[in-house]
């Protein structure tokens, strides 16, 4: 058994060696090629919004019209893989100009975002959109979009996170595989410092996570003068700040921020994983990973605060009511469109091209199966809702041959 063990560690290695010597290969030749860096010119020879749907009469009442430059900071773990399917959705259908990374579904993550990454690039190029995977740079992107880009992100409780985190990403963290007993996390949150390495090989996902893909220092400490700093600047600068835990309000604010319909926010939940293999941390696991993971404990504190300053505008009776109205939305989509009007395992899912991407050695992320007999004129609709990210990219165009290759890799070493 050691020896078997043995020959993974080193097959997941030379895994790891490949992929980083790829990468960088392709970085630079990519680079190579570029011509001197330029912004977003705007000169576009036409409305940059043309093919949204002009505003409704309440909306003219309003002075709002339908919003379709987004920049969507994409977070780990935070049920962001849902709020994408609604992006793509909205964008497909107006057919808005995306920014989408080149061989892989994120922007060279965890190196810091470059407008560079951005597939078929050149500069003084506009996109509408901005919502894969990154390490926010703000310059950067704030290079490919219009000034009146709307910022929005997601965040969700550090503990959740940080088991999330673990169960999908410890496989491929290499310190944790020296960590014993049955429940890795529980022995790991004992004594985090006895294990985790700040600049160890994707350390990352374990410590702060939400803080770095937001461009921080993820080894700050919570009363640390940068994070205080990294609040005001990311208060500044994005216009919402999604909670997981309040999915449904935070989507009603969002609809309201980009002047949305209610159509255009339905969703089915992507990637959620199988009750069995959440860990269910105790009162003092949860502490610890609280203390171990202080910075982004303070960081969603403030922007869950923010999003109910921005409920009591709103108006929280108002809330109840359209939060009831998308959950009934929501529920008749999941009967008309699901086999069982609910999500299924893996294994049970007919046709791979619902079968979401599941983490390194185990099949836990749910997926949906379309129900045989749907009306045909709904089936493109409930597709689409069900369509998993990296299927949805290539559904799209971008080519993902480097996400393929490592997820060749990494099965090769799990059989």
């Amino acid at each position: 058994m050691l020896h078997v063990a043995g020959n993974k560690r080193t097959a997941v290695t030379r895994g790891l060696i490949l992929w980083l010597l790829l990468t960088n290969i392709m970085v630079l030749v990519y680079r190579l090629t570029l011509p001197t860096d330029d912004t977003c010119t705007l000169n576009l020879g036409k409305p940059f919004n043309e093919n949204l749907p002009r505003p409704s009469r309440r909306l003219q009442t309003d002075t709002c019209a339908p919003s379709g430059n987004i920049m969507f900071l994409k977070t780990h773990k935070t049920a962001s893989s849902t709020l994408l399917n609604i992006l793509f959705r909205f964008g497909e259908k107006h057919k808005l100009k995306f920014a989408f990374p080149d061989g892989r579904n994120d922007f060279f993550y965890p190196s810091p975002f470059r407008r560079w990454q951005v597939k078929s690039y050149r500069p003084g190029q506009c996109f509408n959109v901005v919502c894969n995977h990154m390490r926010l740079q703000p310059a950067e992107v704030a290079a490919l979009l219009p000034p009146d880009a709307t910022y929005v992100t997601i965040l969700r409780h550090p503990a959740c996170v940080l088991e999330s985190a673990f169960h999908y990403y410890h496989r491929a963290v290499p310190f944790t595989w020296k960590i014993g007993g049955r429940d890795k996390l529980e022995e790991f949150l004992r004594s985090p410092r006895t294990y985790y390495r700040a600049h160890a090989y994707n350390a990352f996902y374990l410590k702060n996570l939400l803080l770095f893909d937001l461009g921080s220092d993820n080894n700050l400490d919570a009363d640390h003068p940068d994070v205080t700093e990294a609040i005001q600047s990311l208060s500044q600068r994005f216009h919402l700040v999604l909670i997981a835990e309040y999915f449904d309000e935070s989507l009603i604010l969002l609809k309201e921020t980009l002047c949305w319909s209610m159509e255009d926010i339905l969703y089915f939940k992507l990637n959620a994983r199988m009750s069995a293999s959440v860990s269910r941390l105790t009162p003092e696991s949860r502490a610890r990973a609280l203390g171990w993971n202080g910075a982004d404990w303070r960081l969603y504190r403030h922007f869950n605060a923010t999003l109910w300053d921005k409920v009591e505008v709103y108006g929280r009776e108002r809330m109840k009511r359209d939060v009831a109205e998308l959950r009934r939305r929501n529920a008749e989509m999941r009967a008309l469109c699901l086999e069982g009007g609910e999500a299924v395992e893996a294994l049970r899912i007919r046709d791979r091209r619902f079968l979401p991407w599941q983490p390194l050695g185990v099949k836990s992320i749910l997926g949906y199966n379309v129900r045989k007999d749907i009306h045909p004129e709904l089936r493109s609709t409930c597709e689409k809702m069900l369509t998993p990210e990296i299927q949805y990219l290539a559904d799209l165009g971008v080519n993902l041959w480097l996400t393929r290759l490592w997820g060749c890799v990494f099965l090769l070493w799990t059989m």
